[in-house]
């Protein structure tokens, strides 16, 4: 018979699981039992931490969830600031560890990796489920792939006591439980439509709920005729669209958009303070007569509408169209001022951002069509007050919520197993790079068509302006750079450095290398 860790393998399969990723220990070996014989593939990360950021950049670019296996103690504690970052940008992501033997657990006798409530420190982040016998196996899969996909995603922990791993574990009795978002009532579908159809100015507001279901949110946006806000995780869904607002409501001009429209419809958003107010000056419009639709019901209890639906937002834009009148509200003329006057507003607020942006820009042209997965850096902070991508679901970074550093290394390593023969930019700072250098060699090792662009300022820039606008003695913010070319070629990389200039930028983009990833040093003056 086989094992439970035989048995995990097989469940994931079942339930389309194609990548794993992690670093195997003497707390998972039994883990990995099952992999030589199953479809699933392992891919070898450097850090934890990595290896939880791959599985989240993977989830992102495949629309699946994405799964790592980490180690007892430090692995599990290595993971978790990857675990908040999905958490934050409800990505659904599988951690799955070990634990110490059971009867261990909770008395402290110094155990290999031991810690004292390894599940209840879990808890406080997201659901944790343990496996303490073989049939419970089953149950846990279809909980935690339940827990993951039924309602607001985000991380999921399943831990197995290493004297369970290897016990007999019986074949699961059924096939895997089909998990569904929560559908619309038809009498919200009516009311919402009644709503809608009343309104002259109406705005949509599109979070990152509406990935992957772009073509349906184009069609609302046409028979509304209604100006389209995204957020950061909903760029790229309505590219080239006249109706296409691809700019922060933290800007006054997008603001102003809102505060004039007569019905607002909200979708898939949960009103963060780094898309809605990311300089928490507060003054965002009063949208308490809005309908809002949200899968999760706590998320639709934190602010205030007319209408709030629980349901998923890609189901119930679908649903809703049939229901609509043709609107002309000269929504492509509201669309197109709102954004000249975002990026007026940009040049004005902060004007290196505004030049950054540009780069960004340059980035787009250089590899049409890329996934551009970003780190917490100054390029990425302008992309996401102002830019539209040219790629659904093709733009995603850390700087938003959690705001980890050292996020990209790893989720564009994801991304790229996700979306085999799409192109990859990693956006990286120098100071983000040094938190996960080693995830450069997983590209390396799995041949990963990945540039990753440093934007190289040797330092924390943003922080140190920061401390300046305040006066504060600039302290701790001019960490030594890597040298990039030598590091470039301890990775066995390409490299080339470039200036800050747009055209450089793109130039350096376009030009061919050969297999595997590369490195592209962008030069930025303090």
């Amino acid at each position: 018979m086989a094992s439970v860790g035989e048995r995990l393998i097989e469940g994931l399969a079942a339930r389309g699981v194609e990548v794993v990723f992690g670093i195997p220990g003497v707390h998972t070996i039994e883990l990995y039992r099952g992999l030589a014989g199953s479809p699933i593939r392992h891919v070898t990360a450097r850090h934890e931490g990595g290896a939880a950021f791959m599985a989240d950049g993977y989830a992102r670019a495949s629309g699946k969830p994405g799964v790592a296996f980490v180690i007892t103690g430090p692995g599990l504690t290595n993971a978790l600031t990857a675990m908040g970052q999905s958490r934050e940008d409800s990505v659904p992501v599988l951690v799955v560890s070990g634990v110490n033997r059971r009867a261990s657990l909770g008395q402290g006798r110094g155990l290999l990796h031991e810690l004292p409530d390894q599940q209840g420190m879990v808890r406080a982040l997201c659901p944790s489920f343990q496996v303490t016998a073989p049939e419970m196996l089953e149950p846990v899969l279809n909980q935690a792939f339940a827990a993951m996909l039924s309602a607001r995603p985000g991380p999921v922990h399943i831990e197995i006591p290493t004297d369970v791993m290897p016990l007999d574990c019986p074949p699961p009795t059924a096939a895997p439980q089909k998990v569904a978002p929560p559908l619309a009532r038809e009498a919200d579908i009516a009311r919402a439509a009644e709503f809608l159809n009343a309104a002259q100015r109406p705005v949509i507001l599109a979070g990152g709920g509406t990935r992957g279901a772009q073509a349906a949110l184009a069609a609302l946006a046409r028979k509304l005729d209604a100006p389209v806000i995204q957020t950061t995780n909903a760029r790229g869904l309505m590219w080239g669209d006249p109706l296409s607002v691809a700019a922060s409501p933290t800007l006054k001009s997008v603001r102003a958009l809102l505060a004039d429209s007569d019905q607002v419809l909200a979708l898939g958003t949960e009103f963060g303070q780094t898309d809605y107010d990311m300089y928490a000056v507060g003054g965002l419009p009063d949208l308490s007569g809005m309908i809002r639709v949200d899968v999760c019901p706590l998320q639709l209890g934190r602010w205030p509408a007319a209408l709030p639906i629980h349901a998923d937002a890609g189901a119930t834009i679908r649903a809703l169209v049939p229901h609509l009148a043709q609107k002309s509200a000269d929504g492509a003329a509201r669309a197109a001022r709102t954004t000249e006057a975002a990026l007026r507003e940009l040049t004005h607020l902060a004007p290196k951002l505004a030049r950054f942006r540009l780069s960004v820009e340059a980035m787009r042209e250089g590899l049409p069509g890329a996934l551009i997965v970003g780190d917490s850096t100054q390029p990425i902070y302008a992309g996401n007050l102002a830019y539209d991508h040219d790629r659904p679901g093709g733009w995603f970074n850390a700087a938003t919520g959690f705001g980890a550093l050292g996020y990209g290394p790893g989720a564009a390593v994801g991304a790229a197993l996700a979306a085999p023969g799409v192109p990859v930019i990693c956006l990286v700072g120098d100071g983000g790079l040094q938190f996960s250098p080693g995830e450069l060699r997983t590209a390396v090792d799995e041949k990963l068509k990945i540039t990753f662009l440093v934007w190289n300022s040797e330092s924390y820039q943003e922080i140190a302006e920061a401390m300046q606008e305040v006066q504060i003695k600039v302290i701790g913010c001019d960490p030594s750079a890597l040298k990039m070319e030598p590091f470039a070629a301890a990775c066995d990389m390409p490299f080339q450095s470039v200036p800050a200039i747009p055209d450089a930028i793109t130039a350096a983009l376009r030009a061919p290398w050969g297999e595997g990833p590369r490195m592209i040093e962008v030069r930025v003056g303090n």
